[in-house]
């Protein structure tokens, strides 16, 4: 049973005492992070939301808390009273590390069993472990620091679109299903049975009535559903900014956004991005990259060798250019000397994407070793190595199908390279748009051309006549937000 608080309450939070607080008598309030019995003096670390600081029990100046604290153990809720001094061991790894607080009183405000986890950074559990026991994995600093990041970056949108004129509603989210990307979770109407209401995959629809209701501008912070295939970054529930504005174009809702990420940027990380984003075709994004999100920190762009290779007689070559596909390349510098078997995963790996297998070209020091030497010769090899920008050293891969596979299997194995060889650089944030994405795709189930994105998106001017002649040809005046191969909005 723990000690009630009763009028006692906190002064300081634990994480904020610093050397200017010495002398002060304070009180804190947190968890036992550890504790040490030296004897005639006891060492315990407590711990909020803020951070840690260390409180001793000292025989001669604790009494009967001394004799208290004899009992704590880790996750013990606490209350401690005493004085600020300074530390005699300077601990320079954390903000507290210049003062203790020496307590004279103590409260154990909650008992604790050992915990299944440790409350700490960068904790080793398994994830079913970690949710089973979410209250403690929450009170972890790391943990917090991502509820925090959140809250500080909703205020400043908020901030931000409040200084523009916008105004924040609240949509339905019991509404009717409309078609969407993806599947709708559905809830039951008690009092139309066999009826159902939809949990909204965004506010398509409430957002435009509100437009057509002269609201001009409108935002808002909102949870969306969608039932579909969990992934790190697909989540069956998820939080968006959901903006809409009238009378107003591509440029001017892009430039709004640039100004959103600046500021929020700004305020929770202190980090600087530079506007306006560089704009990148949706075309020119998968030739370059084999991706309509590409992640610009590092470079392994694709390279078109189907001009190289149209006269092979390979018939891997020649048969997917025949078919209207292409044969494409990435270069892995200073990769010539890669083993046979993480090649094959490599080759196995693409597969995945259905591609059919992967061809190597290694310009080694020796001499060039390729898979498809038989089919080849030293000056054809050549040529390609040109082609690509290869040079001694370098290890290039190469995929042969039609354009889809290719872009896809090129596209996830430029990434999964960069990941085994970190080429990635840490904390860099490289935004872009991707422009003119294809407004229609061809769904062989329905036997007809669908909205690619979303059915309020408009065809771009200059494409409105091929609306009757060339469907698939139409591109949208549609863009997507991207930092670092991942896709914002």
């Amino acid at each position: 049973m723990g000690e009630a608080l009763g009028n006692l309450r906190r002064t300081h939070m634990c994480g904020e005492l610093r050397k200017e607080h010495i002398g002060q008598v304070v009180t804190i309030m947190g968890w036992i992070q550890t504790s040490r019995d030296k004897g005639s003096s006891i060492f315990s670390d407590v711990r909020d939301r803020e951070g840690i600081a260390q409180v001793v029990f000292r025989d001669e100046v604790s009494g009967p808390a001394h004799e208290k604290a004899k009992g704590l153990r880790r996750e013990f809720c606490v209350a401690v009273t005493g004085e600020v001094v300074a530390r005699e061991a300077i601990n320079p790894n954390i903000p507290t590390g210049d003062i203790e607080i020496n307590a004279s009183e103590l409260k154990i405000l909650s008992e604790s069993e050992t915990p299944p986890i440790q409350v700490m950074e960068n904790l080793d559990a398994r994830e079913d472990i970690r949710l089973k026991y979410r209250y403690l994995d929450l009170r972890r600093p790391d943990m917090q620091r991502i509820f925090t990041l959140r809250s500080k970056a909703a205020l400043s949108v908020r901030e931000y679109f409040n200084d523009k004129g916008f105004t924040e509603v609240e949509t339905p989210t019991l509404g009717r299903s409309t078609p969407e990307g993806a599947r709708d979770y559905l809830v039951p109407s008690r009092n139309y049975p066999g009826t159902f209401y939809a949990l909204p995959q965004s506010p398509q629809l409430f957002k435009q009535l509100l437009m057509v209701a002269g609201f001009d501008r409108y935002f808002q912070v909102v949870k969306c559903f969608r039932d579909e295939v969990l992934r790190a970054n697909r989540q069956p529930e998820f939080t968006q900014i959901d903006i809409e504005t009238s009378f107003v174009g591509e440029e001017e809702i892009q430039e709004l956004n640039e100004g959103m990420i600046k500021k929020v940027f700004k305020d929770v990380l202190n980090v600087d991005i530079p506007t306006p984003f560089p704009r990148l075709p949706y075309r020119e994004a998968m030739d370059r990259f084999g991706s309509d999100k590409p992640d610009l920190r590092f470079g392994m762009e694709i390279t078109d060798i189907s001009d190289q290779v149209k006269d092979s007689e390979f018939i891997v070559f020649k048969s997917a250019i025949e078919k209207g596909g292409s044969v494409r390349a990435i270069v892995l510098e200073g990769g010539a000397d890669t083993g046979r078997k993480p090649i094959d995963r490599l080759g196995e790996f693409v597969k995945t994407y259905q591609a059919k297998g992967l061809a190597t070209i290694a310009l080694k020091e020796e001499g060039i070793k390729a898979s498809i030497g038989k089919f080849f010769d030293e000056t054809e090899l050549l040529n390609i190595a040109e082609a690509c920008g290869a040079k001694t050293g370098d290890l290039i891969l190469i995929v042969a199908d039609d354009d889809k596979v290719v872009f896809q299997s090129l596209g996830a194995l430029r990434l999964e390279l960069a990941k085994q060889h970190d080429l990635i650089p840490k904390d860099v944030y490289n935004f872009l748009w991707v422009t003119e994405f294809p407004l229609l795709d061809y769904s062989e189930e329905e036997e007809r051309y669908v909205a690619a994105h979303h059915p309020f998106t408009a065809p771009m001017d200059q494409d409105i006549d091929l609306m009757e002649t060339d469907p698939a040809k139409v591109r949208a005046k549609a863009y997507d937000m991207v930092l670092n191969g991942e896709e914002l909005g």
